[in-house]
């Protein structure tokens, strides 16, 4: 396998916290999207949105975290990202779900330079924007953590798709000096997946491309 990304993408570390917990060997292949290298060949060439990740798998190329994320849960199923009943997987996704469909948009790479760039807010407005939607998404997150059937993780006692979306999130967060008080569920699973050599692995500083 191949995994194009880039290591300070939110995204693109999901699917490695991914591959790492299934024991999957992987290439890593540098897109710096800050410098613009997912627009430009040879990326540009096989990408299809241009975005990172992507995964090529066997001749195949695979985009989206999530779709790849489900794609490795189905084709390599031990151990499970995702519950083995319906409504536990639905549960699981929805607090994916909350995270990259939710909070991410919002607070990716190309919305912050837009803000700057184009609608010409200054570093302190954007900071704020973006601390100020991260909380609110995880302090909904937190609701759904209290609702569910507890455990070590966000869902039982393994780590879940859910866990994948959450620690590259508080990850950023702490890059912004996110608020993260009045949220004890939320912090209690990031700081037991950061017990885990396969979060770790997979963290930032940890890929071949990071940068201080």
């Amino acid at each position: 396998m191949k995994l194009y990304n880039y290591f300070r993408s939110s995204a693109s570390y999901r699917v490695r916290i991914a591959l790492n917990l299934k024991g999957l060997s992987f290439e890593y292949l540098p897109v710096h999207i800050a410098r613009g290298e997912h627009k430009t060949p040879p990326f540009s060439d096989v990408s299809p949105d241009g975005l990172v990740p992507m995964l090529e798998d066997d001749g195949h190329r695979l985009t989206q975290s999530m779709a790849i994320i489900e794609y490795l849960d189905e084709t390599h199923p031990e151990p499970r990202l995702l519950p083995s009943d319906a409504l536990g997987r639905a549960r699981v996704r929805a607090l994916a779900q909350s995270i990259a469909c939710e909070i991410h948009p919002l607070n990716n790479l190309r919305i912050l330079k837009y803000l700057v760039r184009d609608l010409k807010v200054d570093e302190e407005a954007k900071n704020t924007w973006y601390r100020h939607w991260v909380r609110e998404g995880l302090l909904s997150f937190e609701k759904q953590l209290a609702q569910g059937p507890g455990g070590l993780y966000c869902y039982g006692d393994t780590p879940t798709l859910a866990d994948c979306c959450l620690v590259p999130q508080i990850f950023n967060g702490q890059r912004f000096n996110v608020n993260f008080d009045g949220l004890p569920l939320t912090m209690k699973v990031f700081d037991q997946c950061m017990k885990q050599d396969a979060f770790l692995r997979a963290q930032p500083s940890s890929c071949p491309d990071n940068e201080a």
